[in-house]
């Protein structure tokens, strides 16, 4: 069998399908044409699950915002990667994590997540889920998940859960997160009536580095805009997981129209194909930037995988059981506050002072007041999101440039005086 980076070159395409084309084309239509109308009506049936497929029977192409020739391809080629069943893309991460959220969970159900997620993750779980009737409650990496168990049975909401949803590594802070432990937890809490899923945002570390359904997760979540798509020039997401999953995943995507068009596919598919050159190349190249930032005198602390240690206790064993590389996010305190901390990112010239991450170029941002703004400030302390708190997404650059980049921007801070009077 063929290694997916391999595979991720003709995985789900014929040449002969579209004139001996070497690479899938971009199926710019709306619509499809059926052979009959009794072909149309089986085509149909199986998109809106009338019934079930028969013994080499496949859902057919019926119309762009149900299927599409790039789209189950690229889906096709996804599911390689992780090990998975079935795969649906969309147009955005967000779209991707709203609609996983809404089929999954129920009015009165509690949704149990990690703490720190991405800023747009905490918005919806917060702002929009409760509009539906949907509590959340969350917890932090350090809570030991015995004791987080005791915590929700003590106050009796254990058998309230509907989904653990977890991040990690976590967004922006570099912290793990037990997957097993938690797929434990919501076997504990799942019932014959009703199952406990769970879902891991798996965008900092995925699909090469860490591969959650081999831990007992039931849906992977990415924001393809980033390393799947890596050259800052798509939006999308995923959701990957059991035929089962997927389906329901796929069907609410039906209807809520947020499905990705061909030209997502297409650039998607592009990206797959030089996407374990550019993962190992940023990974190698951040285990350089790190070591350099861990010894310098400006940086108050460094959060990278790759120089956890035993001294570490379970980050470090979660690493080794979960983690295939530390990858290319590194989460730096410069020493100081925000106005510290502006200065370092005001003075880059090589890495790019933008949000997102993943990416061929190396970007560096400011959570705090970037992309989790819109968390309340006691609250950002409390998950570690702090004012001199700098996010970095290493790329592929020569590290020697990156490195003199960042020892240039980092001579540019003025530490505050010590008074030592």
């Amino acid at each position: 069998m063929y290694k997916p980076e391999s595979l991720m070159m003709s995985y789900g395409y014929q040449p002969q399908w579209s004139e001996g084309a070497i690479k899938c084309p971009i199926f710019q239509t709306s619509t499809f044409v059926f052979n009959s109308a009794e072909e149309g009506k089986a085509y149909f049936e199986l998109a809106y699950g009338l019934r079930e497929a028969g013994v080499e029977e496949n859902p057919g192409l019926i119309y762009s915002r149900l299927n599409n020739p790039d789209l189950e391809i690229l889906e096709n080629r996804l599911c390689l990667w992780d090990q998975a069943e079935d795969c649906a893309v969309f147009e955005s991460g967000m779209s991707a994590i709203s609609t996983a959220l809404f089929e999954f969970l129920n009015p009165g159900e509690y949704l149990l997540y990690s703490e720190p997620v991405y800023g747009g993750t905490a918005h919806f779980i917060k702002e929009v889920l409760s509009k539906f009737g949907v509590k959340s409650i969350g917890f932090c990496p350090d809570e030991d998940p015995r004791d987080l168990e005791q915590r929700l049975e003590k106050a009796g909401v254990a058998s309230k859960i509907g989904m653990i949803y977890i991040e990690t590594p976590a967004n922006p802070t570099n912290t793990l997160i037990d997957i097993e432990a938690m797929s434990l937890l919501a076997q504990k809490w799942s019932t014959p009536e009703k199952k406990v899923y769970v879902a891991v945002d798996n965008t900092y570390l995925g699909p090469l580095f860490q591969n959650p359904l081999e831990l007992g997760a039931d849906l992977i979540l990415y924001s393809a805009t980033k390393y799947i798509g890596g050259h800052s020039d798509v939006i999308a997401g995923a959701c990957l997981g059991s035929s089962a999953a997927i389906a329901r995943i796929k069907k609410l995507r039906t209807f809520l129209g947020n499905m990705a068009g061909p030209w997502t596919g297409w650039l998607l598919m592009r990206s797959l194909e030089t996407l374990k050159l550019r993962m190992e190349k940023q990974a190698a190249n951040a285990q350089k930037v790190a070591q350099y930032l861990a010894n310098h005198s400006k940086v108050e602390s460094i959060s990278y995988l790759g120089l956890l240690s035993e001294k570490d206790g379970e980050q470090y064993d979660i690493y080794q059981r979960q983690c295939k590389s530390p990858g290319a996010m590194l989460s730096v305190k410069i020493k100081g506050g925000e106005e510290e901390a502006f200065a370092f990112l005001n003075a880059l010239k090589l890495v790019k002072l933008a949000v997102s991450l993943g990416s061929t170029e190396s970007l560096a941002q400011h959570p705090a007041s970037m992309t989790h703004a819109g968390i309340e400030a006691e609250e950002k302390l409390r998950i570690g999101i702090t004012p001199n708190l700098v996010r970095i997404s290493i790329g592929v650059e020569h590290f020697e440039d990156l490195i003199h980049d960042i020892e240039q921007a980092l001579a540019k801070v003025q530490l505050p005086e010590v008074n030592l009077i």
